[in-house]
C-alpha cells in the first residue's frame, strides 16, 4: 500500500478551497482530571450534550455505559461523533471529536470537554479528514 502525504493546511486555508467533504477530527488525552467527574455518568453525558452546542453541532443521540469504575459516552451528531472514555482510577480520559462541515468547530468542543474535566495536562491531535 502506498502512503499518501498531503501538506497540512490551516482551517482558514481549507475554507477558501472547494471541498466535497470538509472534515475536522480533534482527538487526544486528558490527564490528572477530577476523578469524581470521570465516574459521573450523568455529568459526562451532559458534557457531551453541551460540547455539541459549543462546537456548533447537531446532536442526534447520546449513549453512555458505566464500566466500573470508568464511563464511556458516545454522542452521535449529524456531522459525525463525540466520544469520551474515562479511567477515573488514573485521572485519565480520552476524547474524540470528529465533525464534517465548515460550520462545526470540533476544537472548541474538545477544549470545552477538557476544561470541564479539570485536566491538568492535555495531549491534543488534529487530522484533516477532508476530500477535495
Amino acid at each position: 500500500m502506498m502512503e499518501v502525504k498531503a501538506p497540512f493546511i490551516t482551517i482558514e486555508e481549507k475554507s477558501a478551497r472547494n471541498y466535497r467533504v470538509f472534515g475536522k477530527h480533534v482527538y487526544g488525552s486528558a490527564m490528572e482530571c477530577n476523578p469524581d467527574k470521570l465516574m459521573d455518568e450523568a455529568f459526562l453525558t451532559n458534557l457531551v450534550i453541551e460540547a455539541a452546542k459549543v462546537g456548533n453541532m447537531t446532536l442526534l443521540d447520546v449513549k453512555s455505559w458505566k464500566l466500573n469504575p470508568g464511563v464511556t459516552v458516545i454522542g452521535v451528531i449529524v456531522e459525525s461523533h463525540i466520544s469520551i472514555h474515562t479511567w477515573p482510577e488514573y485521572g485519565f480520559a480520552t476524547i474524540d471529536v470528529y465533525a464534517c462541515g465548515e460550520a462545526s468547530q470540533p476544537e472548541k468542543a474538545f477544549d470545552y470537554i477538557v476544561d470541564k474535566l479539570e485536566a491538568k495536562y492535555v495531549v491534543k491531535g488534529y487530522a484533516d479528514r477532508s476530500l477535495v
